[in-house]
């Protein structure tokens, strides 16, 4: 069962037609989750125990034996797949991938061709869409990092950042994380690192490279997800503006963001910490929160971040440094400001 040469596509023409043309990828439930190409649809061939078994079969007994076994496991479920299909494409046309775009892609695209689907096999599979998306994640581009002490609104800034023409990239959406041990508190479930990755990627081909793209200044990790190690380098390296804002001027905001939350959860986000937050400090910030004190819990917290961000601003180089000394806490005159400073990059 081998599908034409001509029917599989190098991994450019396959994110090129990806555009206009529905994707589906056909690995295991969990090897989708994991990570997968943004916007793919998983229509498997094998369920997670199935491919374990089909697994075993082919290390056992081999080949032949694989795949007898996952016909007779797939038999009764081909129409579904197929009738999946086909709620999925657009004018009769699909592009599918794998692991390696071999015998599970070939299979699904056999299947599908029954229901008068021209489909495309991503060639190399997803491991040809990782490698390509890595290298094209170690390329220099022209950033501009948004910084501040914790409680500054940068998310904030960055947004009306945008809404003023500019381009910017939100990794914490794509993490879904505000960054901080409280960044996770109504957030819903962290992508793995793996597919941050693809969505940065996927986020990052909309962005005009001939003109800078902003960027908030974060850790090599936001929460559980952990940034490509190139790319973040590249952000280390970029010109940073700094907006430097009183800790009584971020205060009301933070109150504002996190008070709402049950004190456990906030009490639990407090104990990640806690061993760099010291003993006395920990007990007086979940006596703060218990009391309902939150003025007095952020003012010590913002002391830890504080601290650690001036620690994080020595490993950037002064002379790619832009620092804004504000007053005012208000989003639209910081951001104002924060233009204004960006002017004097030079590229």
């Amino acid at each position: 069962m081998t599908i034409p040469a001509q029917n599989k596509i190098d991994v450019v023409q396959f994110l090129g037609k990806s555009k206009v043309i529905p994707v589906i990828d056909v690995r295991s439930p969990s090897e989708y989750l994991t990570g997968h190409i943004p916007g793919a649809k998983n229509i498997p061939l094998f369920d997670d125990d199935e491919r374990r078994k089909v697994g075993i079969a082919y290390n056992d007994e081999g080949r032949l034996k694989a795949i007898l076994t996952g016909l007779d496991m797939i038999g009764n479920k081909m129409s579904s797949k197929l009738k999946a299909a086909l709620s999925v494409a657009s004018d009769q046309r699909l592009l599918v991938y794998c692991w390696r775009g071999g015998m599970r892609s070939e299979t699904m695209a056999w299947l599908f061709s029954l229901g008068s689907i021209k489909t495309e096999i991503l060639d190399g599979g997803y491991k040809s869409y990782r490698n390509h998306i890595l290298e094209d994640l170690k390329k220099k581009r022209k950033i501009i990092v948004l910084g501040g002490m914790t409680g500054s609104s940068k998310t904030h800034i960055l947004h009306k950042i945008r809404n003023a023409g500019h381009q910017i990239i939100d990794l914490e959406a794509l993490a879904n994380h505000k960054g901080s041990a409280f960044g996770s508190l109504g957030q819903p479930q962290q992508p793995s690192s793996e597919h941050f990755a693809n969505l940065l990627f996927s986020e990052l081909q909309s962005v005009n490279n001939d003109l800078p793209v902003w960027i908030e200044d974060e850790s090599r990790n936001i929460g559980s997800v952990f940034m490509p190690d190139d790319f973040y380098k590249n952000i280390q390296a970029a010109p940073a503006v700094i907006l430097m804002l009183d800790a009584e001027k971020r205060i009301p905001r933070l109150i504002d963001e996190y008070a709402s939350f049950p004190a456990d959860q906030l009490q639990g986000s407090v104990i990640k910490v806690s061993k760099r937050l010291g003993r006395e400090n920990t007990k007086k910030v979940l006596e703060s929160i218990s009391s309902g004190d939150f003025r007095e819990a952020v003012r010590i917290m913002l002391t830890y971040y504080d601290k650690t961000y001036r620690f994080s601003l020595h490993k950037r180089n002064d002379k790619n440094i832009i620092y804004i000394e504000s007053d005012t806490d208000n989003i639209d005159q910081n951001t104002f400001k924060v233009l204004e400073a960006s002017n004097k990059i030079s590229w």
